[in-house]
């Protein structure tokens, strides 16, 4: 597993070449392959402990019935371990945008309480807004994450095409990054003849405005890499300054706002609900066997994959290592309590000799002492009758 991240860091970098990558792959696969081969042939007593079928097993750990324990040993199998997680940008559609963020003035989230129940059992709750920025859902996820076991990752990704004004020919907007507590540096305007000038002029404030652009297929894609709201103060017309439209094909206006991306992710599996909604969905594993490092894109979720393997192993570790500690501190009882029994006997075994022996002395004194006076009465009565004629 250490091995397997190491390899995803490596072919995260983007520097590999395609036979490089693939070689990653082929390597990260054999890995995969091996962790499978360790859940399904760990034995004790020809007894497979780490496929899945260990499961309530009872311990005698006392003398009497029903002082019993039981362990589970869950399955282990790289398809078995991984992330646990919600979708990132099923519930963030507008149109036929399936690959992007909502963008709209009122904002796509439903206002309420979001509630999470982790993997353990633990609950807690927040409030949401309909306008709330990603980057302010995942911080509020987080901050109860000790409590739930669930963490969130937020980003916030758009991608949108743009007409320019029919009488200046140009691509002509302003936008802004915000977050919870208002606005992120400052306005960004854009007043382009091309779209690589509009990429140009967005990026050379990225350090302010923390939004970053780039092109692709003739379109101009937006991200706010920690998941705040970019917010559109202006956009130009048809006639000057041009048009920008949803990948859907909506135009964006004023005061719209281009919300992001939520995942939701644990080691096992849990549950989101609640009257409020961010997106949160039914969460699906994403299995350590399913990861391909063949891709920069892969690369980076193969890296939150085995993180979270390694949390669900650790924590498996970890209550094996509770349950022998539990039997250890039975065990040292049940030796604690087996040499005071002993002790105890032995005690009581060797009390009865000296009891017994001061009786049979006591007895013995008494028995002599009722002789000698009984010989003494004899005399006393033999010397009255010397006395009589």
């Amino acid at each position: 597993m250490q091995q397997l991240n190491s390899i995803a860091v490596q072919a995260a970098n983007g520097t590999q070449t395609a036979a490089e990558s693939q070689s990653l792959q082929t390597l990260a696969s054999q890995l995969t392959g091996q962790v499978s081969t360790i859940a399904s042939q760990t034995q004790f007593n020809n007894i497979n402990l780490l496929d899945g079928t260990f499961n309530g097993k009872q311990f005698q750990v006392g003398a009497n019935e029903g002082q019993t324990m039981t362990l589970s040993i869950g399955n282990t199998s790289a398809s078995n371990i991984g992330m646990y997680a919600t979708g990132m940008a099923a519930a963030y559609k507008t149109g036929s945008n399936t690959a992007s963020a909502a963008v709209s003035a009122a904002g796509k989230y439903t206002a309420g309480a979001v509630s999470i129940t982790g993997p353990t059992g633990g609950s807690a709750s927040f409030t949401a807004t309909a306008t709330e920025s990603a980057a302010a859902v995942a911080a509020a996820v987080n901050n109860v994450s000790g409590t739930t076991g669930v963490q969130a990752e937020a980003t916030n990704t758009a991608t949108y095409s743009l007409a320019a004004g029919t009488t200046d020919g140009m691509y002509g907007f302003s936008l802004q990054a915000s977050g919870a507590a208002g606005t992120i540096g400052g306005v960004v305007k854009v007043n382009a003849s091309s779209l690589s000038e509009a990429v140009s002029q967005i990026n050379q404030q990225t350090s302010t405005s923390g939004v970053v652009a780039s092109s692709a297929s003739g379109n101009l894609t937006l991200a706010q890499e920690t998941g705040n709201n970019i917010k559109f103060t202006a956009v130009g017309t048809a006639a000057s300054g041009g048009v920008v439209t949803q990948k859907g094909g909506a135009a964006v206006a004023a005061a719209d706002i281009q919300q992001g991306q939520v995942q939701f992710q644990s080691s096992a599996a849990f549950s989101v609900g609640g009257a409020g909604s961010v997106g949160n969905s039914a969460a699906t594993l994403n299995s350590l066997a399913a990861i391909n490092v063949g891709t920069t894109a892969g690369a980076n979720q193969a890296i939150n994959v085995i993180k979270y393997a390694l949390a669900g192993l650790n924590n498996q570790g970890g209550q094996l290592g509770a349950v022998q500690q539990s039997l250890t501190a039975n065990i040292n009882n049940m030796n604690t309590t087996s040499q005071n029994l002993n002790t105890a006997l032995g005690v009581v075994q060797d009390a009865n000799i000296p009891a017994v022996s001061n009786k049979l002395t006591q007895s013995q004194i008494q028995a002599q002492a009722g002789v000698a006076a009984l010989k003494s009465s004899t005399q006393l009565q033999q010397s009255y009758l010397s006395l009589l004629p």
